[in-house]
């Protein structure tokens, strides 16, 4: 990255604070994003999470910290590695980027690969680039649970092992 776009991102950066999170997600964009993870997940055996973040902290900008790099970081924070099957999944939101990450654990992410997780990360930024954030969040969502139900189809009861809430950061 070159030094122009190193500041233009510290500025993007700096000028997004949380109320941001509210503009594009509205209380109730939170709720029906909670209960489509909910619902989601009966279908399957696997977690999914999903987090949002309206920027970086300075620090973190000037040490060059990427979107992936913070997703892996609130991929472990989050424990979302550490379900029985290996399933967990966790959708990571960077507004000031602009940037969405699925960082999945290595039982469905050996059958889906980048390629896969990269697909619903584009049509995602394609619906965010409309202005459908909560509509583009679901359709991911969506996608994923497809692609865990296929490989790991709930049988009988089904236990929540990470919460649904969506986290704000």
């Amino acid at each position: 990255m070159n030094r122009n776009n190193k500041v233009s991102r510290f500025f993007r950066h700096l000028l997004s604070g949380p109320w941001r999170v509210r503009r594009f997600f509205s209380d109730d964009a939170m709720q029906n994003i909670e209960a489509e993870i909910h619902h989601n997940e009966a279908s399957h055996t696997g977690e999914i999470c999903f987090a949002v973040e309206a920027a970086l902290h300075p620090l973190e900008l000037m040490a060059g910290k990427t979107p992936r790099e913070r997703a892996i970081e609130l991929f472990a924070a989050m424990n979302v590695w550490d379900t029985e099957a290996n399933n967990g999944v966790l959708v990571y939101l960077l507004l000031a980027d602009h940037d969405v990450e699925i960082v999945a654990d290595r039982g469905i992410d050996r059958k889906v690969g980048a390629q896969g997780w990269e697909a619903i990360c584009h049509d995602m930024e394609a619906a965010f680039r409309r202005g459908e954030f909560e509509a583009g969040t679901l359709k991911g969502i969506r996608q994923i649970g497809k692609v865990l139900q296929e490989h790991f189809p709930a049988a009988g009861a089904n236990k929540n092992e990470l919460p649904d809430a969506p986290l704000v950061l």
